[in-house]
């Protein structure tokens, strides 16, 4: 499988595109110069005790209060608030970490209103950005992750990933961890982590380790809200959790983001670093890679999958709703029951896409097209099953009803993804009016002929749709030709698709 990312850098956003073998199959949109909230560590205040949603509302400085459950609170809680009461009150000398007593386990059936009052200063970690009306979702049960690892304070457990098949593997990761892991550390090990060599561990688990004993000093003198450890920005993260042997190249259009994952790519798989490119090509990266026009066909409401048949996805505050739909094919002479299988098959490999490349979480509900047999249904809730392994979200998958309906729920991290794919009328420009197209090209000119005489402008370039580019660059002595004769100055012609009919750009 060829897999590619493209990082698209505006002056704004940043787009990280994942493509399989030339199909988007994941989007991910950042504002620019801003972090990647879900990681972050916060040294905040409870403002609220909720006794009757056995929760409380922490204040870390965003709009909304951060919300933090009782069973969020993990079992090291009372290690934890011990250990950031003692910095906080020591001014001299920092307590030992590795030798610092731990604490009982928090029972998982108490009360938010006895280990928690109003006022108090907590240590905590984003779960879950703000959504919707909602504020953050917290946890007090702090990890701090790597490519291979993740660091768990106050544990004494190492933990292997499920997705390891070999018993073999297990135990070798296993022992070795127990061997090189510091005392009140914990450590989840990664799937990627299969088959790596005792140095290269052993040197990430330091980092991590040193990562956490420097932030935590930072508790001393803070007030809350502070933030105490900053997650890395998004594009590294998706970096650290996706790059593998299987990427085959990574294109950026930034120069100053191509040397920041270039540092990056070096601290983490130096042998992996010629993957990264840097695009300085005219034209915009993704329409030179095809993914403009997959974003405009995948991010509506009607999507379509193969031979007539589509999708209608609906969105809701409560859930996501996907229909499918047979269009021309009900019209075939091919068996009704036989059709339907064949449409709800292509259909599943779509509908898996679209929960990843929308990053759809929460409630969905799948109303396929209606079979009789219970072995039809059966094979669709199996494939979904399968196509549904590579997702990294949680999720849970429930049988079709008789009704052919299937229930999913998928972890919900973040808002999810809805680009627009409507654009503005060609002729208006959404204001009802239109300027008569004859006149574009005297329009063009008279600005044209401005920039030179007035502002005498040299080297000028106009962006135009790929209709009005042809027109004017179309024959020997074409538009172009004339307006250089004219005014005996080099006038290069570009072409831009996302421009309207009537849209252009003199620089």
């Amino acid at each position: 499988m060829n897999k590619e990312l493209i990082i698209d850098v505006t002056a704004t956003n940043v787009f990280i595109a994942l493509i399989e073998d030339k199909q988007l199959v994941e989007l991910n949109k950042d504002k620019n110069n801003t972090r990647f909230s879900v990681g972050d560590i916060y040294f905040g205040k409870i403002k609220k005790i909720m006794p009757g949603l056995n929760a409380a509302f922490v204040d870390i400085g965003y709009e909304k209060d951060a919300f933090l459950h009782y069973l969020d609170l993990g079992a090291q809680f009372n290690t934890l608030n011990k250990f950031t009461h003692l910095i906080k009150s020591n001014k001299t000398r920092l307590p030992d970490f590795q030798t610092f007593k731990l604490e009982s386990d928090l029972h998982k059936d108490g009360k938010i209103t006895d280990v928690l009052t109003s006022g108090q200063s907590i240590l905590v970690q984003i779960a879950k950005e703000p959504i919707s009306t909602k504020g953050p979702r917290l946890s007090a049960e702090i990890s701090i992750a790597g490519r291979n690892l993740v660091l768990m304070p106050f544990s004494d457990k190492v933990s292997i990933s499920q997705k390891l098949k070999t018993s073999e593997e297990k135990g070798r990761l296993k022992n070795l961890l127990n061997s090189i892991t510091p005392k009140n550390y914990g450590v989840i090990v990664r799937t990627v982590a299969e088959g790596k060599k005792t140095a290269e561990l052993d040197l990430e688990l330091r980092s991590l380790v040193e990562k956490w004993e420097k932030s935590i000093k930072k508790i001393r003198n803070a007030n809350p809200p502070k933030l105490i450890m900053g997650e890395i920005n998004r594009t590294s993260a998706i970096l650290r959790d996706a790059l593998n042997a299987s990427f085959n190249n990574i294109y950026v259009n930034d120069e100053s983001v191509y040397k920041t994952l270039k540092e990056y790519i070096v601290s983490i798989a130096p042998e992996r670093e010629s993957i990264l490119k840097l695009y300085n090509q005219p034209q915009p990266i993704f329409e030179h890679f095809g993914i403009e026009k997959q974003i405009k066909a995948l991010f509506g409401k009607t999507v379509s999958i193969k031979a007539g048949a589509y999708l209608i996805i609906e969105h809701t505050e409560a859930l996501h709703v996907v229909d499918v739909n047979s269009g021309n094919r009900a019209n075939t002479g091919v068996d009704q029951e036989a059709n339907a299988l064949e449409v709800n098959m292509f259909a599943v490999e779509e509908i898996a896409r679209q929960l990843k490349l929308r990053d759809m979480g929460g409630i969905i509900v799948i109303d396929f097209i209606d079979m009789n047999k219970p072995e039809n249904r059966l094979a669709v809730y199996k494939k979904m099953k399968d196509v549904m392994e590579s997702d990294k979200a949680k999720h849970q998958i429930l049988p079709l009803s008789k009704f052919c309906l299937m229930q999913i729920t998928r972890q919900r991290v973040r808002p999810e993804m809805n680009l627009g794919k409507a654009e503005a009328c060609p002729t208006c420009r959404g204001t009802g009016e239109i300027m008569p197209s004859v006149l574009l090209i005297d329009e063009i000119e008279n600005k044209l002929s401005y920039y030179i005489t007035k502002e005498k402008k040299n080297n000028l370039t106009i962006t135009v749709h790929p209709f009005i580019a042809s027109h004017l660059t179309k024959g020997i002595f074409s538009i172009k030709f004339k307006w250089n004769r004219k005014y005996k100055k080099s006038i290069k012609i570009e072409s831009n698709s996302n421009f309207n009919f009537l849209e252009y750009e003199i620089n």
